[in-house]
């Protein structure tokens, strides 16, 4: 057990999402965690929880959802607006119902059951040595195509196997299923998850929530190359002049690095170095997608940079991948900035001077190491994130992949013939020309 004196002070905002009856039972068990600052959301039907936790984001740092159908929509990915712990119904409560039904002397047949695997429950009935008793397990979704209720389709399946006189009472995890069952007369019992299973849900909230702050306080270093200076230079007319762009464009730099509660040091030559902290540069980043400076330096100077920024558990290790994200915004050719985080996961390209039609999301480190080991080295992989950033595009004829990449039309076949073998290219159509052999195109298949 989480010894919750130890906890950081600052409290946790966490919504408790379910019907009356789960809500009341989560709340008198959070009493005894006091680093919750709990917001209880009782709900009537599940149907409701898209909607209700898109209200909540922003308002909550994660949430507890303890209702068996709310957390199918969660498994399917039908929505997922903020962090969400699910509370799971296992042993302890699935006994419980049992015994509640055994007493009240309704458990004299069969059991039709819902929300629990089919593993737990023949393992439970073995435990108690009811192997010989009938247990209808329903598997099956929670909505039939044209009714109107969530759980009308499971309160079917109970009423199917009581009026067999195959079952003598239902077991239950829904609440609208058992007020479906107490409306047409059939005896059931709520199954409900145990005060040990919402303590744990509990507690792994705690510790996501309290690991999530310490990432977001986490150092950020920024490394910031102005893309040849040297020929900006030589449109001013004296030296004077390249003296107060240089003024001018580090002026910028410092109200940037002001608006992110950072400092900024001045590297020599055309680099520039910036530390801030994770949720900062996160909030005005806008989630990582776009670089006010970029933008705000290209339309006053008509000059473009090269970003790299580096997260790290230490000022090293984030220095280290800030100069590592720097040198891959080199090699897409400039106006670029990528993130290289502390897993070495790579997020990239963020919003320059020219809008990107399509930021690309995390590249896991796997899927680099595995791009490299196929030939296709770092300065390639850059250019081409950032062409399907840029431009949407992930289709080459072998002339434009050679062009993009700096190399002769016959080291294009060979590579993409490598990348062809492991996967990571495939032919996607034919152009035909009026004089010659028609032109293969082929798809960045990972790109798309």
């Amino acid at each position: 057990m989480i010894e919750h004196h130890q906890l950081p002070i600052h409290q946790i905002r966490i919504g408790i999402y379910g019907t009356s009856t789960i809500v009341d039972r989560i709340m008198k068990v959070m009493a005894s965690f006091p680093v919750f600052a709990p917001v209880p959301v009782v709900v009537s039907e599940e149907q409701e929880a898209p909607e209700l936790t898109d209200r909540m984001q922003g308002e909550m740092e994660a949430m507890l959802l303890a209702d068996p159908l709310a957390q199918r929509k969660l498994a399917t990915g039908e929505w997922l607006p903020l962090p969400v712990y699910p509370v799971p119904v296992n042993e302890a409560g699935f006994y419980r119902a049992l015994f509640a039904a055994e007493r009240q002397g309704k458990l004299t047949g069969g059991i039709s059951v819902d929300t629990m695997p089919e593993g737990v429950v023949r393992q439970v009935m073995q435990a108690l040595d009811l192997s010989n008793v009938q247990a209808a397990i329903y598997a099956g979704p929670e909505r039939e195509p044209g009714t109107s209720a969530p759980g009308e389709r499971i309160a079917d399946f109970h009423q199917a196997w009581y009026d067999s006189g195959a079952c003598s009472v239902a077991l239950t995890g829904i609440e609208s299923v058992a007020r479906e069952l107490s409306k047409r007369g059939i005896p059931h019992e709520r199954v409900l998850p145990s005060d040990q299973d919402i303590q744990m849900s509990l507690e792994q909230a705690m510790l996501s929530a309290v690991s999530r702050r310490s990432r977001e306080g986490q150092m950020v270093v920024g490394m910031i190359r102005i893309d040849d200076f040297a020929a900006q230079a030589l449109k001013r007319n004296n030296e004077h002049e390249v003296q107060k762009l240089k003024l001018d464009i580090h002026r910028m730099m410092l109200d940037y690095v002001e608006s992110l509660d950072g400092c900024l040091s001045h590297l020599g030559g055309d680099e520039y170095m910036f530390f801030t902290t994770r949720s900062v540069f996160r909030r005005e980043t806008g989630g990582y997608k776009a670089i006010p400076l970029a933008k705000a330096v290209n339309e006053t100077y008509g000059i473009s940079l090269s970003i790299g920024i580096g997260f790290g558990h230490s000022a090293s290790s984030a220095g280290t991948n800030a100069r590592i994200a720097l040198s891959k915004s080199k090699e897409a050719g400039g106006n670029a900035c990528f993130i290289i985080r502390e897993d070495r996961t790579l997020i990239g390209p963020l919003a320059m001077a020219e809008q990107e039609r399509d930021a690309l999301s995390f590249t896991d480190a796997s899927f680099i190491k595995r791009a490299e080991e196929a030939g296709m080295a770092s300065a390639y992989l850059s250019k081409l994130l950032h062409q399907r950033a840029r431009f949407g595009k992930y289709e080459y004829k072998v002339h434009e992949l050679a062009h993009l990449l700096g190399i002769t039309v016959r080291s294009a076949h060979r590579l993409l013939q490598l990348w062809s073998d492991h996967d990571l290219v495939e032919i996607s159509g034919i152009e035909k020309v009026p004089r010659g052999r028609p032109r293969q195109i082929f798809k960045f298949s990972f790109l798309e």
